[in-house]
Parts: C-alpha cells; structure tokens; sequence
C-alpha cells in the first residue's frame, strides 16, 4: 500500500518513487507486474497526473519500470539473470493458472510440491 504524507518535507513525487522502489526490491511488486495507469493512480493516492508521471519516468530511467506505450508500464525483473528469469517465469506461470481458473491456494500447493520433487 502507497501513503503519501501531504505535510511531510519530502515532495509526493519521491515519496511515491522511494515506496515503489522499496515494493520492487523486497518483491512486493515482482518483475512483469503492471502498474497502475498514471491517472488511475494519482486519482487514488490524489496526487496531479504529472507528479506521477515524474515518478513513473524516474523509475525508467534507474531501470525499475519499463513503459511499454498504450500497454502500460511494468515492473523490471531486479537481481541477477537468474532472479530475472526466474522472476519471468513466475509472471508466466502466474498469467497461466489465472487463464486456467485455478485457485492461488492451490497453485503455490504445486509450485511447492514441484520444488520438493
């Protein structure tokens, strides 16, 4: 969850950019999530479309977003090519059981129960 502090010294935009790169790097936001449009999230943390927009470029230009025109901007892969492509692999296999209906619960039941084989 972003907060963003309206009497705090530190502007909103960098508020907002250092809580995203936080969720990004402790993997609350994996590699390949979309993030929410610049209007949609600057409606609901009332923030100026432009304040978010200046978070959103920052977060590309240090490599932690990648902005992908009308698609949308998504969170990079971070960490060694492993950690990226594993993180890859995660997003697809998320996409996956979410097009196949099956349950979360379930699915991290047969990730799990792969890891052990």
């Amino acid at each position: 969850m972003i907060a963003i502090d309206a009497s705090s010294a530190t502007p909103p935009f960098e508020q907002l950019r250092a809580q995203l790169v936080a969720q990004i790097t402790a993997g609350e936001l994996a590699g390949g999530v979309r993030l929410p449009t610049v209007r949609k999230l600057a409606e609901e943390l009332g923030l100026a479309p432009n304040t978010v927009a200046r978070t959103y470029r920052e977060l590309e230009a240090d490599g932690f977003i990648e902005t992908r025109g009308r698609n949308g901007s998504f969170v990079t892969p971070q960490g060694d090519a492993a950690h990226q492509q594993a993180q890859q692999a995660a997003r697809a296999f998320a996409d996956r059981i979410r097009k196949l209906g099956v349950a979360d619960d379930d699915a991290i039941r047969y990730v799990a129960a792969a890891l052990r084989d």
